[in-house]
């Protein structure tokens, strides 16, 4: 059974001043877009996955900044994986094997194409400390073992920096 409430948004204080840091970043986003694109490469070179990306968590959508193997630029955050990522800021989320976590067995990337089996995410944080979105790799073909989650987490600082101008 698929856990419902992980799925939801979070809904306090936190997530407020959370969405106030998200909110703040946009420009800085567009702005430097071709150099969060270059992070996105890097890292799914590195973790020799078909897919990356550096995803926003916004009130109700996920916005991806950059992306490699996708063409997607928006996704519900109810559909979203990385939107997970926002639970445990501090920590990455690695999913072997999407179809037996309930946190992502249900999602429509999961159940439909494009057939997400693996994702291994690390939160991008706000100078305030608040968990802004994700950069993540992702496959489809489930995992035995993670990358190597140290240059995916130098990556996500260089990231940081960025979003953060």
């Amino acid at each position: 059974m698929i856990e419902n409430q992980a799925i939801q948004p979070i809904r306090s204080d936190y997530e407020r001043h959370r969405q106030i840091a998200v909110d703040a970043i946009r420009r800085t986003t567009a702005e430097r877009e071709s150099v969060l694109q270059a992070i996105v490469e890097h890292a799914t070179a590195s973790a020799d996955t078909a897919i990356g990306a550096i995803s926003i968590i916004d009130r109700d959508r996920q916005w991806i900044a950059a992306r490699v193997g996708i063409n997607a630029t928006e996704t519900l955050r109810s559909e979203s994986i990385c939107a997970k990522a926002l639970l445990r800021p501090g920590e990455p989320l690695i999913i072997l094997d999407t179809t037996l976590d309930t946190r992502s067995a249900g999602l429509p990337m999961i159940i439909g194409a494009p057939y997400v089996r693996f994702y291994a995410g690390i939160p991008l944080i706000s100078r305030s400390g608040y968990a802004l979105g994700a950069l993540c790799v992702v496959d489809t073909s489930p995992r035995e073992v993670a990358p190597d989650m140290s240059a995916l987490g130098r990556l996500a600082r260089q990231a940081e920096r960025i979003l953060n101008g």
